[in-house]
């Protein structure tokens, strides 16, 4: 029995990879590569101290999804596959919902006809309704969602009502949402991290890129918010910890995938299904708090500019993470600390990523 991890060559798929390997887990690797590099894969491999089993196929092709249950014996899936970015969302809706929302159609119709029924889908802050996060932020999983700002978060929020009309329609599905915040960091050893084609998208790759000399400066979007230095506010959370809460829902969900030399199966039936909880840290940090915690990580000057706002972004937005505690027994241990000075490990030991031609 195996997991099917799609997406999983991509930045949390990979790090994920590693915790479910701590944990004995066996699985499967479906990406395209669109997004990811295949040498990422090589390195964990070398961290793990054993081989992955990679399928080069997207999630919307349903002949290459049949091949591969067909070819192997899938217990559950952890669904990472899709399009991340916010403000590319924004000038490319289509994309967006044709690779997040129908490639996850394509995924469920499959898993069904193979009688897969275990899910643990990766969902994002952004299904939160932006006056919500504006006025009740710590965010709770019972504050309103599908307000969204931008196609990224309705794309998440659609397919969060996809799996609950699933369930109601077959309760033989057992699912877990996970609601990330903004995932950081890398792995400690420097070898794998985040690696975004072009100019990134996300906060802390960018700020690497410049401590590294890659970029010039960074663009911090909007510097007139109600925060405290005027930028925007977020709950940044180390991707080992965000890789740990996966390991935590499928054990939650119960699997068949625990690696034969075990000799045994853990297998525990939730009590709450589907199961929605955020990932977060609970802390609320400015774009120029992360700026300065990684100037001192670093010791590198990180150049600066302030320019206007970026479409579909809010003033703040952090999660309350209690009651992933109270469901799964997670926290986030990881401090803003040790997620820049990660980051830059992984940075300077990789000016140009996973790619030495970039």
């Amino acid at each position: 029995m195996s997991i099917l991890i799609t997406g999983g060559a991509g930045y949390i798929g990979s790090h994920t990879l590693v915790e479910l390997s701590q944990f004995n887990y066996d699985f499967i690797v479906y990406d395209n590569l669109s997004n990811s590099s295949q040498e990422s894969l090589k390195r964990v491999e070398k961290i793990i101290g054993k081989s992955i089993t990679f399928i080069n196929g997207d999630i919307r092709d349903s002949e290459k999804l049949k091949e591969v249950f067909s070819n192997y014996t899938i217990d559950s899936v952890i669904h990472f596959a899709g399009l991340k970015a916010v403000g590319q969302s924004v000038e490319q809706p289509l994309e967006y919902y044709d690779n997040n929302v129908v490639g996850t159609l394509r995924l469920l119709e499959v898993m069904k006809e193979f009688a897969c029924k275990k899910i643990v889908f990766s969902s994002s802050a952004t299904v939160y309704s932006e006056v919500d996060a504006k006025n009740y932020t710590p965010l709770t999983e019972s504050n309103p969602v599908g307000g969204t700002t931008n196609p990224y978060g309705t794309s998440k929020y659609m397919i969060e009502r996809i799996l609950e009309d699933l369930y109601i329609s077959d309760n033989s599905f057992k699912i877990a949402i996970l609601r990330y915040f903004n995932p950081v960091g890398a792995h400690e050893s420097g070898t794998i991290g985040e690696d975004p084609n072009g100019i990134p998208n996300n906060l802390m790759p960018f700020i690497s890129q410049v401590a590294v000399g890659k970029r010039e400066y960074l663009s911090v979007f909007g510097s007139d918010y109600d925060t405290h230095d005027g930028t925007g506010v977020r709950d940044y959370i180390h991707v080992v910890d965000l890789s740990i809460a996966h390991v935590k829902a499928i054990e939650y969900l119960g699997t068949d995938a625990l690696a034969s030399a075990i000799g045994e199966t853990k297998v525990s039936l939730p009590k709450i299904n589907p199961l929605i909880v955020n990932i977060g840290t609970g802390v609320g940090y400015s774009v120029l708090d992360v700026v300065k915690a990684f100037e001192k990580a670093s010791g590198k000057e990180v150049l600066y500019r302030l320019v206007d706002r970026r479409a579909g972004d809010i003033a703040k937005c952090y999660a309350n993470p209690s009651y992933a505690k109270e469901v799964l027994g997670w926290e986030a241990t990881k401090t803003l600390e040790q997620m820049c000075e990660d980051s830059w490990r992984w940075q300077s030991n990789n000016p140009n990523g996973y790619n030495c031609d970039k």
